[in-house]
């Protein structure tokens, strides 16, 4: 039995995160105060080192690896990205509360409905899905005991309630900006993976 250690972290505040905009495949900056708070808990976390480290390649997510680990290399891993939100993008609650492709698209129980433009919860579960089993098979392969990703708050939500624990929703599971989860993952002799472990970090070291 194998055993890797993956640090799954959201990436740190966006003005989006801060108007309470949708923001999934829009490529926006961290804000100062998302910058601010990232190096502010650099102060009182000390982060340990890992084999690999990881991104989804959005702006935000490369820019939180960089404070939070400087000077490492990393790879991207684009299907990772967040839910693409169509012409929801940029958006709030607001703006988008009267319009019928909004509520239908909210009140979609079954996943199949697409943003305009955009996704569908089924497409979005599926790719993340798929995405993370490719990570484990890549790790697995070279033989990486521990990685650290940076990604997006409904990503590591919905890797947890499709692979660890469903009786949680994903936006439940969806960590602050900045924080994540340590996952202790098993692998058996057959190269399948179980999470047998998600312990919630606001570092490393609590």
């Amino acid at each position: 039995m194998k055993e890797i250690t993956l640090f799954l972290i959201r990436h740190g505040k966006t003005y989006c995160n801060e108007k309470q905009l949708y923001c999934g495949k829009s490529d926006v900056d961290l804000s100062e105060n998302g910058i601010v708070e990232l190096k502010e808990n650099l102060k009182k976390t000390e982060y340990r080192s890992c084999d690999y480290y990881f991104t989804s390649g959005a702006k935000r997510a490369n820019q939180t690896l960089e404070i939070l680990c400087p000077n490492v290399k990393y790879d991207i891993w684009e299907n990772f990205f967040e839910y693409n939100f169509g012409d929801f993008e940029l958006k709030g609650y607001d703006d988008l509360k009267l319009l019928k492709e909004y509520t239908t698209w909210i009140d979609d129980e079954e996943g199949y409905i697409k943003c305009p433009n955009g996704e569908s919860k089924t497409e979005f579960r599926n790719r993340i899905k798929e995405a993370f089993i490719n990570l484990i098979a890549y790790l697995v392969s070279k033989n990486i005991k521990a990685a650290f990703g940076v990604i997006h708050g409904g990503s590591i939500g919905m890797i947890l309630e499709m692979l660890y624990d469903n009786s949680k929703k994903f936006y439940e599971w969806q960590p602050k900006n900045g924080v994540g989860y340590e996952l202790i993952i098993n692998i058996d002799e057959n190269n399948e993976f179980t999470i047998d472990k998600v312990i919630q970090k606001g570092g490393f070291h609590d």
